[in-house]
């Protein structure tokens, strides 16, 4: 991944001892713009960061992951492409406020994360995440969730109704709601397969506005009846 100007792998031990050097200045030391800057966390091969760097060059697009070998793809292809709005940051999620400053980020994708039924911690939507991710969002920073797992799209309604986020969007089944925008073009590969075998694609847009404190759902909301793929494959 050296060869790549644009992914940025930063060890762990310099990460303590003197921090991250563009941590606040994203904009003006590598993107040389003042553009809103959206996070892809958990991108896998990178096919959303790039396709939404295509369709929206106005904003500056970060995929993150804490594999490196996954992003290949996607960094070799925006490079290719020339796309100076994209980047990639090789990191665990919940080292991301190591990496950005308060209100340096304006908007988090999170793209078929593993619902993790089972550890509501883990769980990327979680009251425990968006305090991760409200250190780094802007006042009104948006989060984006693009699912197929029934238990985590119900989940996270349930929890941005319990801490009354601002829902901007939600539907059950995307490409048959009549929604038009251009996001609609990007499908990953997993997502077509899961498409091709009849399961509906969800998403929910919604303000992760700051709360003085947060609550977990109490609904008790049914697991999922499948497992579409190996989930520790499903990104690589």
């Amino acid at each position: 991944m050296a060869v790549f100007p644009h992914v940025f792998q930063y060890p762990f031990a310099a990460l303590q001892e003197k921090g991250f050097e563009m941590k606040g200045h994203w904009n003006e030391t590598f993107f040389k713009n003042n553009n809103p800057i959206v996070l892809e966390l958990g991108c896998g091969k990178g096919e959303y960061t790039v396709g939404l760097g295509k369709l929206f060059p106005e904003k500056n697009f970060i995929g993150t992951d804490i594999k490196g070998a996954r992003m290949w793809s996607g960094a070799k292809e925006s490079l290719e492409a020339g796309m100076n709005n994209v980047a990639f940051l090789r990191t665990s999620i919940e080292l991301i406020a190591a990496f950005f400053a308060p209100n340096e980020v304006s908007e988090v994708w999170l793209t078929f994360p593993d619902p993790q039924m089972k550890k509501a911690g883990k769980r990327l939507t979680s009251t425990r995440f968006m305090q991760l991710y409200r250190q780094i969002l802007t006042p009104a920073g948006l989060i984006h969730l693009k699912t197929d797992s029934p238990f985590l799209y119900t989940y996270t309604c349930e929890m941005a109704k319990a801490n009354r986020y601002p829902v901007l969007f939600q539907t059950a089944d995307l490409y048959n709601s009549g929604f038009a925008d251009p996001i609609l073009s990007i499908r990953t590969y997993y997502e077509q397969q899961w498409l091709d075998r009849g399961l509906t694609i969800k998403y929910l847009r919604f303000a992760c506005e700051e709360r003085d404190s947060l609550t977990e759902p109490e609904a008790e909301i049914e697991y999922d009846p499948y497992r579409s793929f190996n989930r520790s494959r499903r990104k690589g």
